[in-house]
């Protein structure tokens, strides 16, 4: 049985007491937003009995760069440590903009959950519906989680260069389509307007209506109109490797299968001098 990539409130609130279903808390602040405290957020109201993941701390601490996939090994440490099972059915939710949920439903599937599903609408759907909230930490037993990583999901620098030439693969880029075109600044200091050659733009913002996506005939449209071809293999990218995820979010519910993730996206392509951009300079 296929896991739905969306659980609605009143499912969740049905298996409310169910052993086998966790829920994590996994918004974060999205660039220009970084005064935000949003530990401090999850701490004065969340679902109850939600676990905080927090995309931030989860991330490579040794990379330069923002929020990088960890090694799997210390995945599996935080996620016992959290006291997330990887054989229980997760529940994800943001803030209910679908901003970081799919990067949380990504890390999670990619260290091998089988099953995840996101909330649809999120905390502002749950707040709209006046359902319960709850304060403070959530303390759970240690979980079960031993971490499995396919290396081949995620591209690094020089794939994308290969690909960028070689067209072997299409670029997708999720970042609103002013800092595609290279029409506005980046929210991160240093980075470079515009984009990778030869990349397409579907900003993931398009593809979101009140905290789910659009229908699959919505999202077919879009990508058919930014001249996505559903049926070769995709590489999602954008600011620094979490919106990208609604890109692939989208995609799998197409039932588009052959897509990767650049996670060094932008961030890192864009504080290069010695890469090209387009609009070209």
């Amino acid at each position: 049985m296929s896991t739905s990539y969306f659980v609605a409130a009143d499912w969740l609130i049905e298996h409310g007491d169910d052993p086998e279903v966790q829920i994590i808390d996994a918004r974060m602040a999205p660039p220009g937003q970084e005064h935000r405290d949003v530990p401090g957020e999850y701490r004065a109201g969340h679902l109850p009995g939600a676990v905080f993941f927090d995309i931030e701390a989860l991330s490579d601490r040794n990379s330069p760069l923002p929020h990088m996939l960890p090694r799997p090994e210390a995945f599996s440490v935080a996620m016992r440590e959290l006291g997330i099972s990887k054989d229980k059915h997760l529940v994800v939710y943001d803030e209910g903009n679908l901003f970081s949920a799919p990067r949380a439903w990504w890390m999670l599937k990619n260290f091998g959950v089988e099953k995840v599903s996101i909330l649809a609408g999120g905390l502002a759907g749950w707040k709209r519906d006046e359902l319960p909230l709850q304060q403070g930490d959530v303390t759970l037993p240690e979980g079960e989680f031993d971490a499995t990583f396919d290396a081949h999901v995620v591209k690094r620098l020089t794939d994308v260069l290969v690909v960028s030439h070689e067209k072997t693969a299409q670029i997708v880029d999720a970042r609103p389509a002013p800092r595609f075109n290279a029409q506005a600044d980046e929210p991160r200091p240093g980075l470079k307007r515009g984009h990778i050659p030869g990349a397409l733009n579907v900003p993931w913002g398009d593809l979101v209506f009140e905290g789910e996506l659009k229908t699959t005939d919505e999202l077919r449209a879009i990508f058919d109109l930014a001249g996505v071809d559903l049926h070769r293999p995709i590489i999602a990218s954008c600011g620094s490797g979490v919106t990208a995820c609604v890109v692939i979010l989208a995609l799998a519910t197409l039932g588009v299968s052959d897509v990767t993730l650049y996670d060094g996206a932008w961030s890192e392509w864009g504080a290069r001098d010695d890469l090209p951009v387009e609009p070209a300079k």
